[in-house]
Parts: C-alpha cells; sequence; structure tokens
C-alpha cells in the first residue's frame, strides 16, 4: 500500500489531538465510575480503534473541510486500523503484561493509540 497523502505532519498532529481527547474522556469517565463505585469493564484495542473512528467520524462530518482534513481520511484510516489491529493488539498485550497492572480504559487507548502511530510512522517510511 502506498502512502497516502494524508500523512501530512498537520494530519498526525489533528490525529494526535483527538487521541489524547480520547484518552482524556476514559481518565474522567474512569474517575466517575470510582466516585460512584463501579466496577470498570475489560476493554480491547480494538474497542480503543473503534472508538477512535467513531470520534473520526464525527469530527470529519463537523469540521473536516475547516481543520483540512483529506475526504478519504476516515476511509484511510479504517483500512489502516483493520490492518494494524494484531500488531497493535500484540503489543497492546505485551505491554499490558510487562506493567503488570490491570489496565483501565485510558490506558488501553494510550498504548493503542501509541501503537497506531508507530505503525502510521513505520508505513510513512516504507511509502518514501
Amino acid at each position: 500500500m502506498e502512502s497516502p497523502k494524508w500523512f501530512s505532519g498537520h494530519v498526525i498532529g489533528l490525529l494526535k489531538t483527538y487521541m489524547r481527547d480520547l484518552v482524556d474522556q476514559a481518565e474522567q469517565e474512569m474517575h466517575s465510575h470510582e466516585q460512584f463505585g463501579f466496577t470498570p469493564h475489560p476493554y480491547r484495542p480494538d474497542q480503543a480503534l473503534s472508538d477512535l473512528l467513531a470520534l473520526l467520524d464525527d469530527r470529519i462530518e463537523s469540521e473536516g473541510v475547516q481543520v483540512g482534513l483529506p475526504n478519504t481520511f476516515l476511509h484511510d484510516m479504517w483500512h489502516l486500523c483493520d490492518e494494524a489491529l494484531t500488531l497493535i493488539s500484540d503489543r497492546v498485550w505485551l505491554e499490558n503484561n510487562l506493567d503488570s497492572q490491570n489496565p483501565g480504559k485510558a490506558r488501553i487507548r494510550e498504548l493503542t493509540y501509541h501503537a497506531l502511530i508507530d505503525f502510521i510512522d513505520s508505513r510513512s517510511r516504507e511509502g518514501s
């Protein structure tokens, strides 16, 4: 697969901002659950990627053109996430086992999105 045009620094910066928003949202959710005594459900990298794609769909619909996202961005991200899922899941599992902590939603999102950015970077280098 050739490196898509949307690997520009501007678009990657927006993507990282959206990812940070999702991690922050999960941290706030965790604090709310703790406050009310709820037990968090297990959360997986595929769910983190789905949440990212849902957020991208929403943001593209509401502000895509204004912030300079290409028309094919969501479609390209969907394919990229699908391609990277096994690699990302394995990496997140390994990193969680090295930490030996019970990871929450925010930590899974953080690890997943970091792995996705690394995957994008590696694909970008391959396409260069």
